[in-house]
């Protein structure tokens, strides 16, 4: 069953010719668009299936600091700031608010990581508080329990997953923006080794920029091009109830389960990190590289099943410009979820969060999560063709880091001064080590 997503109408006719072209309608692609067309650039935004239908409504909704890896965190609060923004200038809402994000736990090891990471982002600016026994126990009232201790973030938030993608879609298009949904790119034009046009089933634009925003299908498009681009995709598991439950905090984390409320009044369930491995080509492809990551998560990783072969996206098949794509076969990754995932955060959550008990489960679904080696997303000019801009690889991130990551994309295209230092993102990191560091937090 899709996650939930609010559908919107899109520009009729493909223009031949635009100043960048975004390919992908994810959070990370709209905002790339806004923050272009906002810049006064004629964008056109292609998206194979409907805006925001794959990841990017199948999060959480975190939009979060805390407990972020070093080189995310400018970016991170870059965006809370942005998300805010965004609102006042285009009248859309995205059902962002700075809630407060909850962290509780009865692991002193944890505890201790969280106080080491409270003490680095004091010297970035930003605030977190280390909560003793009885504050996280009664900022954790709804469970019923004594905690040894917990993290309160005061100024990170949630925005709605399901309204935030079409609501920036919506803003391109005020700002003269086209935007195209089932239209897939079947790939680029070049001339004299630079992008020259996007191609796709429904008519070539001419473009000297072009911009990858396709999530789990990144990987597979620059495999198009000659570029070798390392991702591999985690199948996430994750269910919503109806609204009913009174008390709970707006966002909670814990080892058993982590629990968001919606906009609706409901809350979606899921446990951080469990995830299915589905074998694909690519996996098998760039198994060496993810061998760090999946060593570190092998207690919340588990083998999938033929999901990943289903979708396509992970295919090591060459495209025809002329031809259907797989990505026309499949416009929206819509992977099964793991009954015995659903059934386990459902139960966690009921014996965590009492109150639960007064809601039933309206949706599950699942979604892929498309990561990098290091856990760190891919934002750059690649080497092997300028013009093309990969935006790819956000490792579950992307969401809460999408206008920071749309803002900097919009910065390298027009060369303006970089919302943040980008070196740390550049895709040629991949070039020289297999082995980079992974991502702590």
């Amino acid at each position: 069953m899709p996650a939930p997503l609010q559908q919107i109408t899109t520009s009729p006719d493909l223009p031949k010719a635009a100043d960048a072209v975004i390919i992908g309608g994810g959070i990370v692609g709209v905002f790339a668009a806004y923050y272009l067309a906002q810049r006064g650039l004629k964008v056109a935004l292609v998206e194979k299936g409907l805006i925001g239908a794959e990841q990017s409504s199948r999060n959480w909704g975190w939009c979060r600091q805390q407990n972020r890896d070093a080189r995310e965190l400018p970016i991170s609060t870059q965006s809370l700031t942005l998300w805010e923004r965004f609102a006042g200038e285009s009248g859309e809402n995205t059902g962002f608010r700075r809630c407060g994000l909850l962290y509780l736990s009865d692991n002193e090891a944890e505890l201790a990581g969280w106080a080491r990471w409270r003490d680095f982002a004091l010297t970035a600016g930003v605030t977190t508080h280390m909560l003793s026994a009885d504050e996280a126990s009664e900022r954790g009232h709804a469970t019923g329990k004594r905690w040894r201790g917990g993290v309160f973030s005061p100024t990170d938030g949630t925005a709605d997953p399901s309204m935030a993608a079409p609501a920036v879609a919506r803003a391109i298009m005020q700002l003269g923006g086209t935007v195209h949904q089932n239209c897939a790119a079947r790939g680029l034009e070049t001339e004299n080794g630079h992008v020259s046009a996007v191609v796709t089933e429904k008519g070539t634009i001419r473009t000297k920029t072009a911009i990858m925003s396709g999530g789990a299908w990144a990987s597979s498009f620059c495999r198009q091009l000659g570029i070798r681009f390392p991702q591999a995709s985690v199948r996430s598991s994750i269910l919503a109830v109806t609204p009913g439950a009174e008390g709970l905090p707006d966002a909670l984390h814990t080892a058993a389960v982590s629990v968001t409320k919606r906009n609706n009044g409901g809350y979606t369930l899921a446990i951080s990190g469990l995830g299915r491995i589905d074998p694909t080509a690519q996996q098998a492809r760039f198994a060496r590289e993810f061998v760090p990551m999946f060593l570190k998560r092998w207690r919340s990783l588990r083998p999938g099943g033929l999901e990943g072969v289903r979708g396509g996206h992970e295919s090591l098949k060459n495209w025809r410009l002329d031809a259907p794509t797989p990505m026309e076969r499949v416009r929206i990754l819509d992977p099964k979820p793991n009954a015995a995932a659903i059934r386990e955060t459902h139960e966690r959550a009921l014996q965590l969060l009492p109150a639960l008990r007064k809601t039933q489960v309206s949706t599950t679904w699942a979604g892929f999560i498309d990561s990098t080696p290091d856990g760190v997303p891919a934002i750059g000019e690649t080497s092997e063709l300028p013009g093309f801009i990969l935006a790819a690889g956000f490792s579950g991130h992307g969401f809460g880091i999408g206008p920071g990551a749309g803002h900097l994309i919009a910065d390298i295209v027009t060369g303006a001064s970089p919302i943040v230092d980008p070196a740390p993102y550049h895709p040629s990191r991949f070039n020289s080590s297999a082995w980079g560091k992974v991502a702590d937090f």
